[in-house]
């Protein structure tokens, strides 16, 4: 099944999305004229979650605390939202910051001002680990290992905040340690925990994908940890969606579905949700199509776990209202 332009599959699924972000830079621009359009396209959006990128950090001050910055932006976003002068959606219901966690157990100040900044709706913080020499790399390397990483991320749970992970499938075991280690804090894969298809990955496709599935297989048997399932289009995925000008949401769907259907299978709809990762994917799907891409994914799905997808799990997770 396909879905052509102006199509909007499954109109009536209710959505919370879970990743996306706002920037004016170097990127381009995705500001929250940009954001409403979007969420105005035909599916039933009802809330999002704002995710840390580096934008519109301080632009003076203690050189850690700059972060707090994108927090209090973010905020005022989600109070904009909260009036409802935009629409119903509720956008940046939950907000994800950004905490340098290599500062050990003196990120407690960072942790200060990022939770007063977000006023009740920050819920947790990303600090991007990604580093493979045959991806772009985002990070030192052994990020997760390093013992001041470690030492900051102990703080997490002491304020009630979960953890984004971002990084590639040969980094899972750092991250299996470290969730295992601190149980009491909540971890969400961002990306289907970065498989990577790219580079000398390609000539061994089915061989990475079996060493991600053992990963993650391990990493699910922590109830501490959850998956968020998008990005599908990136270059590290392989799947060379990016050299394309146009993408059928269809084509992108069945691509994905392995992806999408293993990680469901072992972590369950409850610990899986979908995630736009806005505007990163601009360039090559609508925001519409990014949607129809995972609803044909799981076409097959029963109602309930569906709701759960898209929905639910990350209701749950980031802490959002009931409507």
């Amino acid at each position: 099944m396909n879905a052509h332009s102006g199509t909007v599959v499954d109109p009536s699924l209710p959505i919370i999305d879970p990743h996306h972000h706002l920037w004016h830079g170097a990127a381009g621009r995705y500001m929250l004229d940009d954001l409403v359009a979007d969420l105005s396209s035909g599916h039933d959006v009802r809330a999002t979650v704002y995710i840390e990128c580096g934008s519109f950090h301080r632009a003076d001050g203690p050189e850690p605390l700059r972060p707090v910055g994108e927090v209090e932006f973010a905020n005022g976003i989600a109070a904009i939202g909260a009036s409802g002068r935009y629409g119903p959606a509720r956008f940046c219901s939950s907000i994800v910051g950004f905490a340098d966690l290599m500062l050990g157990a003196e990120v407690d100040r960072v942790l200060d001002g990022v939770v007063a900044a977000g006023n009740g709706r920050l819920k947790g913080v990303r600090h991007i680990a990604a580093h493979d020499p045959e991806v772009k790399q985002l990070a030192p390397v052994g990020t997760l290992r390093d013992e001041r990483f470690r030492a900051g991320y102990a703080r997490l749970a002491g304020y009630g905040l979960s953890f984004d992970a971002w990084l590639y499938h040969p980094q899972l075991g750092d991250l299996l340690s470290l969730a295992a280690a601190h149980p009491e804090t909540p971890v969400v894969l961002n990306h289907a925990g970065g498989p990577i298809g790219m580079g000398s990955y390609a000539a061994r496709r089915d061989e990475a994908f079996a060493e991600w599935r053992t990963a993650l297989k391990a990493l699910a048997a922590l109830p501490n940890v959850y998956m968020k399932l998008g990005g599908f289009f990136m270059p590290v995925f392989g799947f060379g969606f990016e050299k394309a000008s146009a993408i059928d949401p269809g084509e992108l769907a069945r691509a994905a579905r392995p992806i999408v259907e293993t990680c469901v299978e072992l972590f369950g709809p409850q610990r899986c949700m979908f995630e736009s990762n806005f505007p990163v994917t601009r360039d090559f799907l609508t925001y519409r199509d990014v949607w129809n891409c995972y609803k044909l994914a799981v076409a097959d799905g029963t109602p309930a776990e569906k709701r759960s997808l898209f929905h639910d799990t990350a209701r749950d997770f980031y802490a959002i209202p009931r409507e």
